[in-house]
């Protein structure tokens, strides 16, 4: 039985695809639910990364019941994870897990803006963001599944640049340098962005708008954006 491969890329990304390879006919007890992810989370591990917990959203944190360090060191990093619920936790906004795997996605912080260069310094080539349950904002990040064109073993760069002004603060601008690679066969990646230079919203939700350059043009699109509030892992 082959496995899912997701494309969780480096600040320069391969270029492959999400695949799932076939299954013989005689692998018929084989747990397809192991091989999904459960959900997206964002691995927040204590200073010394003897514990860790999973955010998975804006208020549920799980506590894994069957690993006490995380497989990605003291590095906070968002990543696809498959686990089983055992138990809420009481008078907490918590649940024990059981991790099954877990698979890192790039994690990057938001790129510095140079204003008129920002083109110049991270790209204008087009690509598509989909619409799909990767692209979210949530505990601080925006995570976003994209596709576009690029040949085996090429490297692209993506970067988000922060483009907003007094009126509209919580815009931000996708940015894809390819290279010079836009020939070849459609491909997507995962990213996530740490929303870090955006102004702090004070405890209220706003509207954040992504802008990005796609194959037929510019566009844009709207989320729900509160400051991630911060929480100590003791």
């Amino acid at each position: 039985m082959g496995k899912l491969n997701y494309l969780l890329m480096g600040i320069w990304l391969t270029a492959t695809a999400f695949t799932l390879s076939s299954c013989s006919d005689d692998d018929d007890n084989y747990d397809y639910d192991e091989i999904m992810p459960t959900a997206m989370v964002t691995v927040k591990p204590n200073a010394d990364n003897s514990a860790f917990t999973m955010q998975l959203n804006d208020s549920v944190v799980l506590y894994p019941s069957n690993m006490k360090s995380s497989p990605f060191g003291n590095k906070e990093v968002r990543a696809f994870a498959n686990f089983e619920r055992e138990d809420d936790m009481p008078n907490h906004n918590g649940r024990l897990v059981e991790v099954n795997w877990m698979d890192s996605i790039l994690t990057k912080g938001m790129a510095h803006n140079y204003s008129e260069k920002n083109d110049s310094a991270y790209g204008k080539d087009p690509v598509e963001v989909v619409n799909s349950w990767e692209t979210v904002v949530e505990d601080g990040y925006l995570t976003m599944r994209f596709r576009t064109r690029w040949g085996l073993g090429s490297k692209h760069l993506v970067s988000l640049v922060s483009a907003g002004d007094e009126n509209d603060p919580y815009k931000v601008v996708f940015h894809h340098n390819a290279f010079g690679d836009l020939n070849g066969p459609w491909g997507d990646g995962v990213v996530a962005f740490r929303l870090d230079r955006l102004p702090d919203t004070n405890g209220k939700v706003v509207d954040l708008t992504l802008e990005w350059n796609s194959f037929s043009g510019k566009k844009t699109a709207k989320f729900k954006y509160r400051t991630r509030q911060e929480a100590r892992i003791e």
